[in-house]
């Protein structure tokens, strides 16, 4: 069933998410970084330490295809491979100082555009929005909890059509 509202909201998020990535890119010239790697680094930044297989089941994605990202991050000098502690026969990724401070940057550039577009509304549109802050949170825990749930559960390739 349809939550009223379910489909606003997500109509909300995605394009508050495309217009912050169209203005952090046109003012920021590194900015040309693409979601896939702004999420690495987000993913590198909660989970410092994590193996490329791991991101790659997390974002569900194939192993190579994180594989890809990552050495161009490596060759950018965003992330560093490092030996496994538990596997050596394995890598495990973390930001590097240009990396973290990339991210930063992403992250109050975003931050700015938000504080900027709130003093242009009116004390019960700021406070309405202050008030849905903890449901809006417990919504992406939500999503969260919901997400590491269905990556447990293998996803069955689509049948196909006589």
């Amino acid at each position: 069933m349809m939550m009223p509202g379910s489909q606003h909201l997500t109509d909300l998020v995605t394009r508050i998410r495309r217009v912050l990535r169209a203005s952090v890119r046109s003012e920021i010239p590194w900015e040309a970084l693409p979601m896939a790697q702004v999420e690495v680094l987000q993913r590198l930044d909660d989970e410092p330490g994590i193996r490329i297989s791991e991101m790659a089941r997390r974002h569900r994605l194939a192993t190579n295809t994180v594989s890809t990202i990552i050495q161009q991050m490596v060759v950018a000098g965003l992330v560093a491979r490092e030996p496994d502690p538990l596997d050596r026969r394995a890598v495990s990724l973390h930001l590097t100082k240009q990396g973290r401070q990339t991210l930063d940057q992403w992250l109050h550039a975003n931050q700015e555009r938000v504080s900027a577009a709130m003093q242009q509304l009116s004390a019960d549109e700021l406070s309405m929005i202050e008030k849905s802050l903890p449901a809006l949170t417990s919504l992406v825990q939500s999503l969260e909890a919901d997400h590491v749930q269905r990556m447990d559960v293998p996803t069955a390739p689509p049948t196909a059509k006589a």
